[in-house]
């Protein structure tokens, strides 16, 4: 739309169904490219995908057309196909259901990228849940423990 300007920075986080570990670093970044060009195809900018065995980063820029939910429905459903179709896993693969979304401003963009970038490095000290909650406690965001990841039943 004409005469619309926006800066809107997010950082989606969301996990592999029980946190397992099954994004192999042999594939998995060819599968942030794929993710990457999902969050493109939506009208929406990619400024990087990275993670680890068990969960991603998203940093992009949101149109404000497009709906963070449908964007994110849009990018897991169409991974988890990718996944499944290349037959990447030992079994049929899912995301854990939901996401955390974070906002950002202009002169956040660099630390986030760093940050998103160095993924292995960081995990190498700390968990996905530990990390996962201390963005909850950062952006004040209040949680329940029971209902942030579905445990293996």
């Amino acid at each position: 739309m004409a005469n619309t300007y926006h800066q809107i920075y997010l950082q989606t986080v969301f996990a592999v169904k029980y946190r397992n570990a099954v994004l192999m670093k042999d594939w998995r970044s060819n599968l942030f490219g794929v993710i990457g060009n999902l969050i493109n195809e939506s009208d929406c900018k990619t400024i990087i995908v990275n993670g680890v065995e068990d969960h991603v980063h998203c940093f992009l820029g949101l149109r404000p057309a497009v709906s963070v939910s449908e964007l994110m429905k849009s990018v897991k459903a169409k991974s988890s196909k990718y996944i499944n179709d290349h037959q990447l896993t030992k079994q049929r693969f899912e995301w854990q259901e939901g996401y955390g979304v974070f906002s950002y401003g202009q002169s956040q963009i660099d630390s986030v990228y760093k940050y998103i970038q160095n993924q292995e490095k960081h995990h190498a000290k700390q968990t996905f849940l530990a990390e996962y909650k201390e963005l909850l406690k950062l952006f004040k965001i209040d949680f329940d423990e029971h209902y942030i990841f579905k445990e293996l039943e």
